[in-house]
């Protein structure tokens, strides 16, 4: 069974940072496309940043770009999402997503396969 479970999430000061960990149960990491799509309260899932498939190349939205690192390990099965410099717009639930269409361009955020339950990130003083 595919299963993505998302971990260290939490309160942080803006300016600070923290490291979300994704595990991944049931598929190898090399032949989907991973990403990170976060959604605060009242407003639509939007896209974070993600590995493409096809090249193993990173991609980040335009407000997290330079601030947010996405990696991946193929052999431990495990997806992180290195946040620094948070802010307080960065408060949301983030949510760890596969997709397995071979591509160079991230999926959108309503084309990914399948999901995590989702951790809540809090940026405030």
């Amino acid at each position: 069974q595919m299963q993505l479970v998302e971990s260290g999430g939490g309160l942080v000061q803006p300016g600070g940072s923290l490291r979300l960990s994704c595990a991944a149960a049931g598929f190898s990491l090399e032949y989907y496309s991973i990403g990170w799509l976060r959604q605060a309260p009242g407003q639509e899932r939007e896209w974070v940043a993600c590995i493409s498939s096809a090249d193993g190349v990173t991609h980040y939205a335009d407000p997290v770009a330079g601030r947010f690192s996405i990696s991946r390990d193929t052999a431990l099965k495990m997806i992180y999402l290195q946040m620094n410099n948070l802010k307080p717009e960065d408060t949301a639930t983030y949510v760890c997503a596969a997709d397995q269409v071979y591509s160079n361009k991230c999926p959108a955020p309503t084309e990914y396969d399948f999901e995590g339950q989702g951790i809540q990130v809090t940026v405030s003083s």
